[in-house]
């Protein structure tokens, strides 16, 4: 069942969007040559507890996973893209290191994701990050009323064949609200002018991720860390999203990073 949320509840949304944005700004400035996943996850713990939140990836137990995921961060490392155990491994120069996590506040949650390159970057990995942020405000851009859910899809799996991707289907974005995963399934491609009508309210997390050079992907033996099947490097990008009726309203944005041409969208409901 698909629930529409009220100018209000989305607002209460935001509140835990603009922490988890601001949560990731953080992240991505702390993490360095030399800095090991663990401190990542601690220092992400501390936070959540110091702001009175909850995260939705401690005790998560899907029918896809190992067991319950002990950690309020995924950190996925080079070839892992998604679901990622944060470990004892200390990031090296070069690294493609990609951050994903939700939280609640007050019953309320938001999702999001980015990737990022440690100390000095490979120019194929840069385009590669930046196929997942185009995408992602493509699909951002396409979520507005009167639009219908194959148009985000779309919009994301053009973007990837545009910059020669292969698009995996079998983990893509997701409702969301008071929980961390809702109706309807967001896939990361589709074709325009199919699925549901997409009305003023519903709620979403839109996270197109790609794999250099397959769509196939494996698991590591944790039954969590989804890598790459062919070994290629991955990236993931991710923002929560509110449809409203002047358009779609980003509710994850981070401080410093979305300002690129087209960020309209990122600005609150009230002031659109």
């Amino acid at each position: 069942m698909i629930e529409l949320k009220s100018a209000e509840e989305i607002d209460r949304m935001a509140v835990t969007g603009q922490f988890v944005g601001e949560l990731l700004a953080e992240l991505r400035e702390f993490a360095a040559v030399g800095v090991n996943l663990m401190d990542l996850e601690h220092h992400a713990r501390r936070r959540i507890k110091e702001r009175g939140a909850e995260s939705c990836y401690w005790d998560y137990t899907p029918s896809f996973g190992r067991g319950p995921f002990r950690n309020v961060l995924c950190l996925s490392v080079n070839d892992a893209v998604l679901h990622g155990l944060p470990h004892n491994y200390a990031l090296r120069d070069g690294d493609l290191l990609s951050i994903d996590m939700a939280v609640g506040i007050d019953g309320w949650v938001a999702d999001s994701a980015l990737s990022v390159i440690i100390g000095t970057p490979d120019p194929d990995d840069l385009k590669l990050i930046e196929a997942t942020e185009v995408a992602l405000k493509a699909g951002i851009d396409a979520a507005r009323p009167g639009n219908q859910l194959g148009d985000i899809s779309a919009a994301i799996g053009g973007v990837a064949r545009r910059y020669g991707y292969q698009v995996n289907d079998e983990f893509g974005g997701h409702g969301i609200g008071r929980t961390m995963h809702e109706a309807p399934h967001v896939p990361n491609n589709g074709r325009s002018g199919r699925g549901m009508k997409l009305k003023p309210g519903l709620t979403i997390a839109i996270e197109p991720w790609f794999c250099r050079s397959t769509d196939k992907i494996k698991f590591d033996k944790d039954g969590w860390t989804i890598r790459s099947a062919d070994g290629s490097r991955s990236a993931h990008s991710e923002h929560t999203v509110a449809i409203t009726k002047a358009g779609p309203q980003v509710l994850t944005r981070r401080p410093g990073h979305d300002t690129r041409p087209g960020n309209r969208s990122a600005q609150p409901a009230a002031t659109s």
